[in-house]
């Protein structure tokens, strides 16, 4: 199953996220060759600078999921203000459902 992580950062916290950024990006990465991660990317202010994720994955379940998101080194550094993991469907566009 399908589960979007949907990340805020805390406020003025911009430099905890570049700080973090390579860590993040290894991460993601090994959750990539696992096979793990579907996609993910930053959200943008108004200034084009990021200010939270948006991160799928493919979990066993919701506990599953809370615990990949709860490993992602932006977490552990305390970037989020707030994480919301939802069980998600992709309908349009799912490479999965391509026709071959």
């Amino acid at each position: 199953m399908l589960f979007a992580f949907l990340c805020t950062d805390k406020p003025g916290h911009l430099q905890v996220r570049m700080d973090t950024r390579p860590a993040h990006v290894e991460h993601l990465n090994k959750l990539n060759a696992e096979g793990t991660l579907k996609f993910a990317g930053p959200f943008l202010d108004d200034d084009s600078k990021p200010n939270g994720s948006l991160v799928v994955v493919e979990a066993a379940d919701i506990a599953a999921a809370r615990t990949i998101a709860e490993a992602d080194p932006y977490y552990l550094a305390g970037l989020f203000e707030k994480v919301d993991v939802k069980p998600w469907n992709w309908v349009f566009n799912n490479p999965a459902n391509a026709a071959k």
